[in-house]
């Protein structure tokens, strides 16, 4: 018997009747032609590789365990590897075993994390002492680099093109460097007070900003850090890319996804800031010490979701309606064919008045009248 080559075992085993298309279940990657002697060799290199940087960076990522379980902004950390391993084995049928490895890429990586970990050494040394998250972002996404170029040394183009999503996901493994956290709480904390005076104003509250502060009927309010709704808009975020990558098709529809959490954040906080005012103001100023204001984050963050979803359905039956359409069109479009086809076959002559309305009678309704 004659060896086929790779690409025809791929293409053959692709095409066979246990394909999902054909109605039966999905084979596992295991059955793949190509998997004992291409693919499993790989995946056992990748293993060790990533059970060395395991072993390596053992300090680091048991300081990211503790820090994580005892972090209110980070506790997602514990999921992400799971999540993201989820999401491999969702895409294991798709993975293009007999596409050959991108080592090229592999330098970029590499190079990456050797850099964070030379700069890291030589801060140190110099009398830099990071703070605990500078400290478990660089060695984290130190880490992530090392995998990602070890992905690249083991796995195609066209599997690493494949994983992409579930591999980049691991990026919120990292901490945020304390100078980006603060970045992103001061923007909320400004834009939340924006929203709150908008929707102070629309409430009919008289209302003084001066900054960040707020000067109410007998009550004064002021938008701190811990207003800023970081960890409920990171949440939020994490969700709608998830929620792009599994429910939508298309990069304009996640992209709509992801962006519309800014302003829902911005709308959830201000709302929240003008429901504690409004409480303080109408109710007792020692509403500023009530449930709501101490542990009222999830409530709000519930009421996101919300217009969230709404928008996931509106952007999931968009598709779907154009799909339709779609397939609308093309069924029009191959009735009309099988009409001239059907048409064309009646001969010219020889045919009776009688024998040509029966033919014309067959055809039909739709037919006659494209």
């Amino acid at each position: 018997m004659n060896k086929e080559e790779p690409n025809a075992l791929h293409r053959n085993w692709t095409a066979s009747p246990a394909d999902p298309q054909e109605g039966a279940p999905a084979r596992s990657p295991l059955a793949h032609p190509l998997w004992p002697g291409v693919f499993r060799p790989r995946g056992k290199a990748l293993a060790v590789w990533a059970l060395v940087l395991v072993v390596g960076f053992g300090k680091p990522l048991f300081d990211l365990t503790r820090f994580a379980l005892h972090s209110s902004l980070y506790s997602h950390i514990l999921l992400i590897p799971f999540i993201s391993l989820y999401l491999l084995w969702l895409e294991r049928g798709n993975l293009a075993l007999d596409s050959k490895p991108a080592r090229g890429l592999a330098a970029l990586p590499l190079l990456a994390g050797l850099a964070m970990l030379a700069g890291y050494w030589m801060a140190v040394r110099s009398g830099w002492k990071p703070q605990t998250e500078d400290y478990l972002a660089l060695m984290t996404l130190s880490f992530l680099s090392f995998l990602a170029g070890g992905a690249c040394l083991f796995l195609g183009r066209k599997t690493l093109r494949t994983v992409a999503f579930p591999a980049a996901f691991l990026v919120f493994m990292a901490p945020f460097p304390v100078f980006l956290r603060e970045g992103i709480e001061s923007f909320f904390q400004r834009g939340s007070a924006e929203a709150a005076q908008a929707l102070f104003t629309l409430s009919g509250m008289p209302v003084f900003r001066q900054g960040l502060s707020f000067q109410l009927p007998g009550f004064s309010l002021q938008v701190a850090p811990e207003c800023s709704g970081i960890h409920s808009s990171l949440v939020l975020f994490i969700t709608s890319l998830l929620a792009g990558y599994l429910l939508l098709n298309s990069p304009w529809k996640r992209a709509v996804l992801v962006l519309a959490v800014v302003p829902l954040a911005l709308l959830r906080n201000g709302l929240r800031i003008v429901t504690i005012g409004q409480l303080c103001v109408r109710v007792s100023p020692d509403m500023i010490n009530s449930y709501i204001h101490r542990h009222g984050g999830p409530v709000f963050f519930a009421l996101s979701l919300i217009p969230f979803f709404l928008l996931l359905l509106f952007l999931r039956r968009l598709g779907s309606r154009t799909n339709l359409a779609t397939v609308r069109r093309v069924r029009a479009r191959g009735l009309q064919e099988q009409g001239r086809a059907l048409v064309g076959r009646v001969p010219s002559r020889g045919v009776s008045g009688c024998e040509k309305s029966g033919l014309e009678a067959n055809v039909p309704s739709q037919l006659k009248d494209s």
